[in-house]
């Protein structure tokens, strides 16, 4: 018997990294689970390894940032799952940068992922979760939420409003039973890594090891590390009595800082690398 036994879920960004991990955590536990990712390909494969492994998904491609896309991506999951009990809004877009540096569309593009669309995703899911008596929306935030790192303003920003988002809707639907948690990644290794390496165009290795240097257990983490964070939020029989928090699933990154020339405790010690 897992933890999660004839449970739906519905994971965002499954296709990949932390998304993949949580999609096959997830399975694992008991829960049937919808994949949603933008990329065919890739969600394809979660939804496939999931399947060879004796579980249950499916992939259903979605942008999450069109409402229209959510509201079938939604209907298309609740007939595969037969309920929806657990919503996991991992999808990101990455935009770093200064300030100056970045665009009106940019801005708009990060946001309408990063965090409209999981308040569109939980819109659409709301009247299943209701029906649910053991429904649980976690939210994937960031260590960005918390502290800033350098020209890293977009991202910082939306995941900031991820972690507000998760408080405020932790009130607002605590009378329907439904709890709603965040993870906060700190560096973890996935393309994303590599993704945020180029856009410093700095040498590969020695990023990566300054990355390393960050958190405090000398390493980055692994998706699978993350993904049993998320699996602890949405097992009710683990944390039915937990919602509004954040977990920080980091290596001890945000101890490892020093203050800045104005006092800010704030500001990396080393360079990260983002989820």
């Amino acid at each position: 018997m897992g933890k999660l036994d004839k449970l739906g879920a519905v994971v965002t960004g499954a296709g990949e990294g932390i998304g993949e991990a949580i999609a096959k955590e997830i399975a694992s536990n008991g829960a049937k689970v919808a994949c949603i990712d933008f990329n065919e390909e890739s969600g394809n494969s979660t939804a496939k390894s999931i399947n060879e492994s004796g579980g249950e998904a499916v992939f259903i491609k979605t942008d999450i940032s069109d409402p229209n896309q959510v509201k079938s991506m939604i209907s298309d999951s609740l007939g595969f799952l037969g309920s929806i009990d657990i919503l996991v809004n991992n999808a990101a877009k990455f935009i770093f940068g200064a300030v100056e540096d970045v665009s009106q569309d940019q801005w708009e593009d990060i946001l309408k992922i990063n965090v409209i669309g999981y308040s569109t995703c939980v819109k659409e899911a709301l009247p299943h979760l209701k029906k649910s008596g053991k429904s649980a929306v976690v939210n994937l935030a960031s260590v960005s939420s918390i502290i800033a790192g350098p020209k890293f303003v977009p991202y910082n920003t939306s995941k900031g409003a991820v972690l507000m988002l998760t408080r405020s809707l932790s009130v607002d639907l605590a009378e329907y039973g439904i709890r709603v948690n965040a993870v906060c990644p700190g560096s973890i290794h996935t393309s994303a890594t590599y993704k945020h390496i180029a856009h410093m165009g700095t040498d590969v290795e020695k990023t990566l090891k300054e990355f390393q240097e960050g958190s405090l257990l000398k390493r980055q983490g692994k998706p699978k590390e993350v993904a049993k964070a998320v699996l602890f939020l949405a097992s009710h029989e683990d944390s039915s009595f937990i919602t509004g928090e954040n977990i920080i699933v980091d290596g001890g990154l945000i101890y490892n800082t020093w203050p800045d020339m104005n006092g800010n405790v704030a500001t990396y010690r080393h360079s990260f690398g983002c989820i």
